[in-house]
């Protein structure tokens, strides 16, 4: 393919890497930093590894040997080993637990938070680089640290602005779902794959849909034919009936699982599991309405190996066309007692929740929620080109007394300076002129009362004569008038 001699073609980036400015990189180290407060007080450890892990490190996600790929973006290093950008934080921890496991306390908690690249295609909120914040626990295989990671990340939710209502943690567990599987007699991993394909697609397709899939199999609007796991109409009904068990409470939802899938050992060994869960979490003091038991929970269950939580928001917003728009899942965790196992000829259990900074961080600005009010620098206007080692005497005085502040470096003049500090969201502008320096006074502009008191100014004249929002202040007291304007914008 010919290269393009148009230097205008050359500033563009591959696609699913955005570019993030101010505000949402504020937003995003807001959430970082509220969410791993919440970690630190549940007892775990911070811990930061490397970008790029050997290939055959990454677990699930270990690409094809003829594609090295796949899934992850991978290079061949100097001494012929593939290594790639980690896909997830998860496979990291596994590898550093593993080579650690002799030193480490046990169990052992830890979070971490960091970018994550995929090479997956990209799509609408879908990116090949994005931010994850995880915490985990390596080392027990009690459900007391399964319901630990639910209350945790409910707190989580809570930190970030969510009231009780707009969120909610789903939870489900594998070993229901392979008691269903044992009572139907699905004993194929591929069909059993299929079957929780059809599944988590109970909201988009509905129980028609879903029972479709189950059978023979669905037609979708296109004509494309999708081939279903065969099950017999008894065993449809079954998988539908622990589908749908879900009760106005976990208890409801207990004794309608225990119904479906009570009575075969998988079964009977998941629902103590929930027991055991639901009991912890009605002692930290989690409500039915902040944790529910959810069956139609199922995504990852083909990796994961007992519970699986899911965080989902629920408040509905209205996006840019009007449209109304429901947030949904922005973080999600489970059991997988085989990961740090893999490394290791012993068994090592684990469970952990991660929240999707990046997902959250769009759908809180789509909802307008927690958006940083985030406040340019004060701008010192240079009006006279000779006077800059004054400019720069007063923006270093502002800046020792904490205040954000610039001076004005670009080369033009007042109107075009003021439109730049309209720009950078300066909440207040100083001037200092020549009769200014005589008196040893200042002139400062609020912009945001200045903006106010324009709407009621008739003409340019009388703008130009009121000076809405701008006064004069002694070299001295300006701090003290500085810090009054940006505390009422704060």
């Amino acid at each position: 393919m010919a290269k393009s001699s148009r230097k205008d073609d050359l500033a563009r980036k591959p696609r699913g890497f955005p570019d993030r400015r101010e505000r949402q990189l504020a937003l995003e180290h807001r959430l970082i930093r509220d969410v791993t407060e919440v970690y630190e007080r549940w007892g775990f450890e911070a811990l930061e590894t490397g970008a790029i892990e050997y290939a055959d490190s990454l677990g699930k996600f270990l690409p094809d040997a003829d594609r090295p790929n796949e899934g992850v973006f991978a290079l061949e290093d100097d001494d012929e080993q593939w290594i790639s950008l980690r896909y997830d934080l998860t496979a990291p921890l596994a590898r550093f637990a593993a080579e650690n496991w002799m030193f480490l306390p046990k169990p052992y908690r830890r979070y971490a938070a960091g970018p994550v690249w995929r090479n997956e295609k990209p799509g609408p909120g879908r990116f090949r680089e994005f931010l994850q914040c995880d915490a985990d626990t390596v080392g027990s295989a009690s459900p007391l640290a399964d319901a630990e990671m639910i209350a945790m990340a409910a707190e989580a939710m809570a930190a970030i602005g969510m009231d009780e209502g707009e969120y909610v943690i789903r939870v489900n567990t594998r070993q229901v779902l392979n008691g269903v599987l044992d009572r139907i007699d699905a004993r194929s991993d591929g069909q059993q794959l299929v079957i929780l394909r059809a599944l988590d697609k109970l909201d988009r397709l509905g129980v028609d849909g879903v029972a479709d899939l189950l059978g023979e199999g669905r037609k979708d609007a296109s004509g494309d034919f999708t081939k279903g796991a065969g099950l017999s109409k008894n065993a449809i009904e079954t998988v539908l009936a622990f589908a749908q068990a879900q009760g106005d409470s976990r208890n409801a939802t207990l004794a309608n699982l225990e119904a479906v899938a009570g009575g075969t050992a998988s079964g009977d060994e998941g629902l103590a599991t929930l027991r055991q869960i639901d009991d912890a979490l009605s002692a930290m003091g989690l409500s039915d309405t902040r944790a529910v038991f959810d069956p139609s929970v199922v995504r990852g269950l083909e990796y994961y190996t007992g519970a699986v939580f899911e965080a989902e928001l629920l408040r509905e917003v209205t996006d840019e066309n009007g449209g109304v728009v429901r947030i949904g899942s922005v973080g999600g965790g489970g059991r997988y007692d085989d990961l740090v196992s893999s490394f290791r000829n012993e068994d090592i259990p684990a469970t952990g929740f991660s929240v999707g900074i990046s997902r959250l961080a769009t759908a809180l600005a789509l909802a307008e929620t927690g958006s940083e009010n985030r406040i340019g620098p004060i701008l010192v206007l240079a009006l006279d080109k000779d006077q800059m080692a004054d400019y720069f005497a007063v923006v270093s005085a502002l800046r020792n007394e904490g205040l954000r502040a610039e001076v004005y470096l670009g080369a033009s003049g007042m109107r075009a300076q003021m439109k730049y500090a309209d720009r950078r969201g300066a909440p207040a502008v100083v001037i200092i002129g020549e009769d200014e320096r005589a008196k040893g006074v200042v002139q400062v502009k609020d912009l945001a009362v200045g903006a106010e008191k324009a709407k009621s100014v008739a003409d340019n004249t009388e703008w130009r004569e009121s000076r809405p929002g701008q006064f004069e202040v002694s070299r001295d007291d300006l701090v003290a008038r500085l810090r009054e304007i940006v505390g009422a914008v704060a």
